[in-house]
């Protein structure tokens, strides 16, 4: 179990906590892996073509500068995730479909929920450093998350 208040007494010289106050949605309330990262601005589409493929435990981080406007992901791309192997997932924006998320053994953060979707493809950036919350994330840093926060660091640690 994984308990970020516990990781960052042991660890906190070697984390960044992120800064905002996220939403947790399914089933999972708390998750851990290694960061895949992608950047997008209100376009669920970099992140479907993200999680139809395998996730291999880790953690999805999506910075979507903190957008309320568009959900970016719902409760098919989320149960697409799941199924693919995804750890979980952590939106700096929206989400839609939180009842199905909701129902989901899966786990994700977001900011809030919305019931717009995305009309338009735009390319978004994928395997990037992307800043969310105040976190400088790189890929392949570790992610942990429960209800209480979500902690960054560069190598895996232990409790």
């Amino acid at each position: 179990m994984i308990v970020t208040a516990d990781l960052y007494d042991a660890h906190g010289d070697k984390m960044q906590v992120l800064e905002a106050q996220f939403r947790s949605f399914g089933k999972w309330r708390a998750f851990m892996g290694p960061a895949a990262t992608v950047h997008t601005f209100e376009n669920h589409h970099p992140v479907k073509a993200f999680v139809e493929e395998p996730g291999e435990g880790r953690v999805l981080v999506v910075d979507g500068e903190g957008s309320l406007k568009v959900g970016l992901m719902g409760d098919r791309l989320a149960e697409s995730a799941r199924k693919n192997g995804w750890a979980g997932v952590v939106i700096l924006g929206a989400i839609r479909d939180s009842n199905g998320i909701n129902a989901l053994d899966f786990g994700v953060k977001a900011l809030g929920t919305t019931a717009r979707r995305a009309t338009e493809s735009i390319p978004g950036q994928r395997q990037v450093t992307i800043t969310v919350a105040g976190a400088i994330i790189q890929p392949k840093d570790w992610i942990y998350a429960d209800e209480d926060a979500i902690l960054v660091s560069r190598t895996p640690l232990s409790a």
